[in-house]
Formats: structure tokens, C-alpha cells, sequence
């Protein structure tokens, strides 16, 4: 119909620091979602990003470039990234432009790795909040190495990096923690996964970093750091092993609640029948709308038998 508002669009934002794995997982990720049935749009916003293993639909080289901004006005690295994310900004009728012809597709955007970006420079969240003006609803996708568990110092310090994260992008919001399938090789670690994943009673965490001499030198500093994140009480992790579709799937499921994707029939089926390749056995898929109807259905039958007996 003429004059009709162009579909809601959905997506994710893929953040995180260097080399937590955001470019695989955006890979991997856009090649589980097409098996799916979904047309899938790859978006690169990192400028410093070379070399992409996956099809870009729109990349932000195009507008600009990290090493023509060093050269031009003598910045690092870091600051040649913060001016190209500014430059960005100022210049979002270009990346409007590139996504427009895009609606109807699935967007992962490929954000850079500068940490002070996610949490505290206003360049990245005011894109988002500009994408969702343009009503797309983003899911921010945060990968943290899964390395940081095996150090109970490292692993505070991600829950603070995390939850200002969080705090400071203002999306709905996912934590990841990446590589699993490497964490054996990174050490024994002091708890079970779930303590992790959980982010249960960091107390314990504390009296770990006491036994050191070093960082009993901070017990203060790190016991008001853990009451900051248990105060908030909003970071939890979602493990992640990019090669297993299971762990892709548990992934898209969190994400899609987040940002309100709602799938249909035909991508149910493709992914019961894709699960079902993979695990080599009959695989059903229980959507949360599917166990809703399973208990009302449930609940009408209790209801007649009820009113049968009376």
C-alpha cells in the first residue's frame, strides 16, 4: 500500500574488546542465521577491520578510513578510531542511505573494539539511538574472553567493564563469554562454570585475591567493587562456542527475546531439522509461545474434567 511504513527492523550489535572474538562470531552467526531462512545483512562499523571473512553488505571504509585519518591528522590508533566513530556520527544520512534498500533483512553490525566507545564516549550510543529512531531494534552482543575466568582480578575487572557497558549503551543487552572451547587450555578454574556464568557470590572471589599478596594490598578497593556489581545486580554471561550450533542456538534465543524477534513456522522447522543433522537424532525445538499453548491446552483439559466430575 502506498504510503506504508517500512517494516520494523532487527539486529545486533556486536561489541566488545580486541580480540574477544566479535568478527568470527559475526561470521558464524550470519552463516547459522541464512540455514535458518533469514536474510542476513553484515554491517562492518569497525574502519579498522581488514581482511573481512564474511560478506559485507555495507562497510564503513567506504565513508572512512582508520589510516587516512592517522596520516591526515596525525593520530594513533585509538585516537584515529574515536574521530572516524565521530565522523560517523555526523555523517548518518550515509549509513541511512546504505541500510534503506536493507529493510526486511536481519542486521549484525561489527562495531569496533575500542573499549572507551561502549563505555564512556557518546559517538557509538548515539548511532544506536539514531538506529532505533529509524526503528531498528538492536540487541547489544557483548563477547568477553572466556580467558578472564581462570584470574579472579581479571574477572572482576570484566564485570565492571561489563556492567558500565551496559549501563552506558542503553540497548537491550547480552553478555558472552567467548572461546570456549578454549577455556581448558587456559588453566583450571577456581569454580564451576556457573559460578561464572551466574556471576554468583563474588565473596568468594575475594578471598582468592586476598591469599595474593599484591592484591591483599586492595581488599578494600576490590570488596567496594564487588558491592558495585552485586548492588546492580544485571551482569550475567551466556558461554559461547562459536563452532557448536547448540551454543549458537541458546545465543539467538536470548538475543531474539531481547530485542522481540519473533521467528516463524518455516524457520522453527528449519532449525529442528538442522539440530537434528547435528546432534544425529530427532531434535524439537520448544518456543516459548509452543510451551504457552502446551499449558493452556493443559489447563482447558483440567478445566472440563473438573467440570465433568461436578
Amino acid at each position: 500500500m502506498a504510503g506504508a511504513a517500512p517494516p520494523t527492523a532487527f539486529g545486533q550489535a556486536v561489541i566488545g574488546p580486541p580480540g574477544s572474538g566479535k568478527t568470527t562470531y559475526c561470521l558464524g552467526m550470519s552463516e547459522f542465521l541464512r540455514a535458518l531462512g533469514r536474510r542476513v545483512a553484515v554491517v562492518n562499523l569497525d574502519p579498522a577491520n581488514e581482511g573481512l571473512p564474511y560478506e559485507c553488505a555495507v562497510d564503513v571504509g567506504e565513508l572512512v578510513g582508520l589510516g587516512d585519518v592517522m596520516d591526515a591528522l596525525r593520530l594513533g590508533p585509538n585516537g584515529g578510531l574515536l574521530y572516524c566513530m565521530e565522523y560517523l556520527e555526523a555523517n548518518l544520512d550515509w549509513l541511512r542511505a546504505k541500510l534503506e534498500p536493507l529493510r526486511g533483512h536481519y542486521f549484525i553490525f561489527d562495531c569496533p573494539g575500542q573499549v572507551e566507545l561502549c563505555t564512556h564516549h557518546a559517538a557509538l550510543r548515539s548511532i544506536f539511538s539514531q538506529m532505533a529512531q529509524w526503528d531498528l531494534r538492536l540487541t547489544a552482543v557483548h563477547l568477553v574472553d572466556s580467558h578472564y575466568c581462570t584470574d579472579p582480578a581479571k574477572f572482576i575487572s570484566v564485570l565492571c567493564t561489563s556492567l558500565a557497558t551496559m549501563l552506558h549503551v542503553e540497548l537491550p543487552h547480552v553478555n558472552l563469554l567467548s572461546k570456549m572451547d578454549l577455556i581448558e587450555h587456559y588453566g583450571k578454574l577456581a569454580f564451576n562454570l556457573d559460578y561464572y556464568t551466574e556471576v554468583l557470590d563474588l565473596s568468594y572471589l575475594l578471598e582468592h585475591l586476598a591469599s595474593d599478596r599484591f592484591f591483599s594490598n586492595y581488599r578494600q578497593l576490590n570488596e567496594k567493587l564487588v558491592q558495585l556489581i552485586e548492588d546492580y545486580s544485571l551482569v550475567s554471561f551466556i558461554p559461547l562456542n562459536i563452532q557448536d550450533k547448540d551454543s549458537i542456538q541458546r545465543v539467538l534465543q536470548a538475543v531474539d527475546k531481547a530485542n522481540g524477534y519473533c521467528f516463524g513456522i518455516q524457520e522453527q522447522r528449519s532449525l529442528e531439522a538442522m539440530m537434528s543433522a547435528a546432534m544425529g537424532a530427532d531434535f524439537h525445538f520448544s518456543s516459548t509461545l509452543g510451551i504457552q499453548e502446551k499449558y493452556l491446552a493443559s489447563s482447558d483439559q483440567t478445566t472440563e474434567q473438573e467440570a465433568m466430575q461436578l
